[in-house]
């Protein structure tokens, strides 16, 4: 072989190497190959009236069409700040979550559960739904089904006990709890797309059809009506999305799955029950998503971000009423109340204060709070957009430009601002450290609604509490059957124990109910 073919063949060879380690760091690093780049298919609502008659084969035909859609997800996060079953994807409670003690809590450092000393923690399992939104294998689930997850497997439709698909995050958005996922391996036969209907048009009275995987029961049909129209949930404290109640049967493990309509169409993902903690489980208040907003979403999804305006204001939630609006000389009672403009922020770079109203945004007029707080979301960052408010009995325009919206640091700064003084760990007598329940606390250990009086923080090696087999992130719910209800009470109930005496302990540990009996040394 001459010296010129020699350079040729080993300069084709370094090239066709390169490009394979290329493929192979692509694959192994997530990195996009530019021949899979590839658009979402944004599907078409149907806006057309909902009309016709129910009959005897309504619920079998849209069963029968639509299953074939959905999809059951299962996820595997091999090590975790927040466990998997915290969400809908697992055996929880969610009235923890969405109500009472869940909401508004979780972000600050005080109440976070802590690991006991030298233990290993086993990878969290979850499971919950989605439904196939375009063939190339794109699908919508819930963001908590997905979140933190390492591993991601598919289900579908007819498909054998074992047989699944290896499926990647494309897009998250915790404001709507929304995922986009693809599949990364496709099956042998081609993937049937589900429709989508118009959420706006949906009333209370209405019928609709919920499918998905309640307790890991693939494909499980339930049917009732819409019970109700903009019940503010959310996952996110201070910016709850107006959410469609009903009554057809949701469980854990519906989580993602879609919400139909009478024509098959879906109108909402299923995202949440309202339940407590003896059934833990449907009690014919669950909510989901519309699908209007997310399928708006969906082009940002498929690029990786979601982006939203923000101007920096906090508003009154309550409607201006006919006295209010004459008190302040508005034309109308309609308009938005600023109760908060955050320093530094656009609107008070903008000259916007604590208690002016917008009647307009940005050439719109603005019904109430929430209509603002849409509008705001809704336009592009960077964009310079004209308001007018009413201060004083005064009309005012200014101009605002738009910023990005950050939750996590909008988040951080509502934690900051709301946490409570840390509090020191109280000593027991038995070798133990108690520190009070926080709402985080409560929610990440599953703890039954309203029980409880405080977590244990610290054991001693050795010590009575050690010996009896108490560990870090027991709750202790009644001390010699006598229920408690804080880190007084149980301080107090301990010290009544004179050396040697038994003492009862009931604690709550992984979902149980946990009998011990302590000795005062």
């Amino acid at each position: 072989m001459t010296t010129r073919k020699t350079t040729v063949f080993y300069g084709v060879l370094i090239a066709i190497a390169s490009i394979a380690v290329g493929m192979v760091i692509a694959s192994q690093w997530g990195l996009p190959q530019a021949s899979s780049a590839q658009a979402i298919n944004v599907p078409a609502a149907n806006t057309a009236a909902l009309n016709g008659p129910i009959d005897a084969q309504t619920f079998r035909n849209i069963a029968k069409a639509q299953s074939p859609t959905v999809v059951n997800i299962r996820t595997m996060a091999r090590s975790r700040g927040r466990e998997l079953t915290e969400f809908f994807g697992g055996q929880d409670d969610l009235l923890q979550r969405f109500f009472g003690q869940g909401q508004g809590q979780g972000q600050g450092q005080q109440g976070r559960r802590r690991q006991a000393p030298d233990r290993e923690v086993p990878p969290q399992e979850g499971s919950g739904t989605g439904f196939i939104i375009d063939k190339a294998g794109f699908i919508l689930t819930n963001n908590h089904v997905v979140e933190g997850a390492d591993d991601i497997r598919v289900s579908l439709y007819g498909g054998g006990r074992t047989e699944s698909y290896a499926a990647k995050v494309i897009g998250r958005d915790s404001l709507t709890d929304t995922a986009l996922i693809q599949l990364a391996e496709m099956p042998a036969g081609p993937l049937q797309e589900a429709k989508f209907g118009d959420s706006a048009q949906m009333q209370p009275g209405d019928w609709v059809v919920a499918i998905g995987n309640p307790f890991n029961l693939s494909h499980t049909v339930t049917v009732g009506v819409i019970s109700a129209l903009g019940r503010p949930l959310g996952g996110v404290p201070g910016r709850e999305q107006p959410m469609l109640q009903t009554d057809a049967a949701i469980n854990p493990g519906n989580s993602g799955g879609p919400l139909l309509n009478v024509r098959g169409e879906v109108v909402g993902i299923n995202t949440a029950i309202y339940t407590d903690s003896q059934r833990a489980a449907n009690i014919g208040i669950g909510f989901a998503t519309p699908i209007n907003p997310i399928r708006d979403l969906l082009p940002q999804l498929r690029n990786g971000k979601v982006t939203r305006g923000v101007i920096g204001i906090r508003v009154d939630r309550d409607a201006i009423t006919k006295d209010v609006a004459q008190t302040l000389g508005l034309p109308a009672n309609t308009g938005a109340m600023l109760s908060t403009v955050i320093p530094g922020g656009p609107a008070a770079k903008a000259g916007l204060e604590p208690g002016d109203v917008i009647t307009e945004f940005n050439g719109r007029p603005v019904a109430d709070s929430d209509a603002l707080v849409n509008m705001v979301v809704g336009t592009k960052p960077g964009s310079s957009v004209p308001v007018t408010v009413y201060r004083k009995k005064a009309k005012k325009t200014l101009n605002v430009t738009v910023d990005e919206l950050d939750l996590d640091a909008e988040q951080g700064r509502q934690a900051s601002n709301r946490r409570d003084p840390v509090e020191e760990p109280t000593a027991t007598g038995f070798g133990m450290e108690v520190g009070p329940i926080t709402p985080e606390i409560a929610r990440e250990l599953d703890l039954p609604r309203g029980r409880g009086g405080a977590v244990v923080m610290d054991v001693e090696r050795n010590s009575p509490a050690f010996n009896s087999g108490i560990r870090p992130n027991d709750v202790i719910l009644e001390v010699n059957q006598q229920e408690v209800a804080n880190v007084s009470q149980v301080q107090r109930e301990l010290q009544r124990a004179e050396a040697g005496q038994p003492v009862f302990v009931l604690i709550w540990r992984d979902g149980e109910s946990v009998f011990v009996t302590l000795r005062k040394r």
